[in-house]
C-alpha cells in the first residue's frame, strides 16, 4: 500500500511548529533536520506518535525527525509546504546556544553529510572492479580497467574540490568560489611544479611549498574556513556597485596565495601527523577502533556522535589508501542490529510488532539501521544489548586480523565487497569471519536475553 507523503509532511511540519517557524531544512539518509527559529513550538510528542515518524532528537541545535528509508519521498513532499522567509525575518529568531562540542559536531557533519552519496557510488565501482577483476572478466593492464578506474577515483581526486563546495555552504560563504579555490590548489601547473621539485617563489618574494593536494582534506577544510571570513569582510568593504568583479577577484588572489603558501602546508603537515596515528593505531592498538564502534555505534548514533567519528575513515582513507578506523566496526554493528531484530520477529507474538521488526531488520543489514533502532531494539532495550555485544565481538576479531576496507560505501551486507583490494582477498575473508561472529554472537544473546525480559514483561 503506497503511503500518502502529502499527508506526512503536513503532520510533520505540524509538529514542528508550522512552516513559519522552520528556518532550514536538508535531510540525511534517514532524518529530516530541522533548524527551528523557536523550538518550544514544537510538539516533540505529537511527532513520535505519527506512525511514519520513529523518533525526535534534539542534537547540536538540530531538531531531528527520524523517518527512515522514506525520508527523500517525505522531504520533497515539505518542500512546497515551505514559504519563502525574508532574510531579515530569518534573522530576527531568537538563536539557539551550542556548546562547543555541538558546534564542532554539527561543522564535520554538515561538511562531510552531502558527499556521502558520491562516496557511495564510487565505493561500490571500486567493489565492482575489483570483483571484474577477481573473477578475469577484465585484465588490470586493460583500457577498460584504466577507465574505470578513474571513473570510481574520480569523486577521491577531486575530494578537496567538494569539501570546499559543502563547508562554504555550512559557513554561508560563496560556494563556487570556494570550489574555485580548490581548483587553483588542484591544477596541473601547480602539481607540475611540485613534480619537478624547484622552489616556487610568488612574486620572487613569498615563498610556495611544494604540496600535493589533490585527494586530501584537512588542507581544503582549513582554507575554506579562513576564506569564509575573508569573503565576508571583502563584502563589507567593497561598493556594491562594483563587489561582483573585485570579491571573486581579490579572493581568487588573497586566498590561493594563503592556499599555497601557508594554509595548505599546514593542513598538509597535519594531515601528516593524522597518518603517524592512524599507523600507530594499526600497529599497536588495532583491535580499538572496531571493537569501540562495533559496540558503541548505536549510542553515538542516538547522540548523533556518529556524525564526527564517521569522516575519520575518510580522512584515512585520503592519507593512507584505506580505512580501519570506522568501516569494519560500524559493519559489524549494522549487521548485529539487523540479526537481533530478525530474532525478535520470531519471538514476539505481536504482529505489528513482528512487521516492523522483519522490515527493519532487513533494512539493517542493508546498511540503515535507525528505523529497526528506534522502533524495535531501543524500545524492548534487549535487542540493543545483544547487537551491542555482538558488534563489539565481530569488530574485535575485524580489528585483530587488521581488517580494513578500501573504499566508502554503504555499511550492511554490500559493503563486503569494499573489502577487496590490493591484490589480496584476505581482508574479504576476515570481514565475513568477523560478520559470521557478529550474527551469531547476537543471535545467541538476542535469545537467551529475550526468555528473561519477556517473562519480566509477562509478570
Amino acid at each position: 500500500m503506497s503511503k500518502n507523503y502529502k499527508q506526512i509532511a503536513q503532520d510533520v511540519v505540524a509538529g514542528v511548529g508550522g512552516a513559519e517557524n522552520i528556518k532550514n531544512l536538508y535531510h540525511c539518509q534517514t532524518r529530516l533536520r530541522f533548524t527551528l527559529a523557536d523550538e518550544s513550538k514544537a510538539d516533540k510528542d505529537g511527532l513520535e506518535k505519527l506512525d511514519a515518524v520513529k523518533k525526535v532528537i534534539l542534537n547540536g541545535g538540530v531538531y531531528q525527525v527520524v523517518i527512515g528509508t522514506d525520508v527523500a519521498e517525505v522531504f520533497d513532499a515539505i518542500q512546497p509546504l515551505l514559504p519563502n522567509q525574508p532574510a531579515a525575518q530569518a534573522d530576527t529568531a531568537p538563536a539557539q546556544k551550542k556548546s562547543a562540542f555541538e558546534r564542532v559536531i554539527d561543522f564535520v557533519a554538515g561538511v562531510f553529510q552531502p558527499i556521502i552519496p558520491a562516496l557511495s557510488g564510487a565505493g561500490m565501482l571500486k567493489a565492482l572492479l575489483a570483483l571484474l577483476v577477481v573473477f578475469k572478466l577484465v585484465d588490470s593492464t586493460s583500457q577498460t580497467y584504466a577507465i574505470f578506474n578513474f571513473f570510481a577515483d574520480a569523486v577521491f581526486y577531486f575530494l578537496p574540490i567538494l569539501l570546499a563546495f559543502t563547508e562554504a555552504q555550512k559557513l554561508k560563504c560563496n560556494p563556487i568560489l570556494a570550489a574555485a579555490v580548490a581548483g587553483i590548489m588542484m591544477h596541473p601547473n601547480w602539481g607540475a611544479m611540485v613534480a619537478a621539485g624547484e622552489p616556487v617563489r610568488f612574486f620572487d618574494l613569498i615563498p610556495f611549498h611544494l604540496v600535493s593536494y589533490t585527494g586530501t582534506v584537512i588542507p581544503i577544510i582549513l582554507v575554506v574556513f579562513v576564506q569564509a571570513y575573508v569573503e565576508k569582510a571583502l563584502n563589507r568593504i567593497i561598493p556594491k556597485s562594483v563587489n561582483l568583479v573585485f570579491v571573486p577577484m581579490l579572493t581568487f588572489l588573497v586566498m590561493g596565495t594563503l592556499a599555497l603558501a601557508v594554509l595548505g602546508p599546514i593542513g598538509s603537515v597535519v594531515g601528516e601527523y593524522l597518518a603517524l596515528v592512524f599507523n600507530f593505531l594499526a600497529e599497536n592498538a588495532s583491535w580499538a577502533p572496531a571493537v569501540l564502534i562495533g559496540g558503541l555505534l548505536p549510542l553515538m548514533v542516538m547522540f548523533g556522535l556518529h556524525n564526527g567519528v564517521a569522516p575519520l575513515g575518510v580522512m584515512q582513507m585520503a592519507e593512507l589508501g584505506y580505512d580501519s578506523i570506522f568501516g569494519p566496526g560500524c559493519v559489524c554493528s549494522n549487521i548485529a542490529q539487523g540479526v537481533a531484530a530478525l530474532v525478535v520477529s520470531l519471538r514476539t507474538k505481536n504482529t505489528k510488532e513482528r512487521q516492523v521488526a522483519t522490515s527493519g531488520g532487513i533494512t539493517a543489514l542493508m546498511g540503515i539501521t535507525e528505523p529497526v533502532l528506534y522502533g524495535v531494539n531501543l524500545p524492548k532495550k534487549y535487542p540493543l544489548i545483544a547487537a551491542m555485544i555482538g558488534g563489539a565481538c565481530g569488530g574485535l576479531y575485524a580489528g585483530l586480523t587488521h581488517t580494513h576496507r578500501f573504499a566508502t560505501g554503504s555499511s550492511g551486507l554490500p559493503a563486503i565487497l569494499l573489502y577487496i583490494g590490493d591484490d589480496t582477498m584476505m581482508y574479504f575473508y576476515n570481514i565475513i569471519i568477523a560478520l559470521v561472529i557478529t550474527a551469531v554472537v547476537t543471535a545467541i544473546v538476542t535469545y537467551i536475553l529475550s526468555l528473561k525480559f519477556e517473562k519480566t514483561e509477562e509478570n
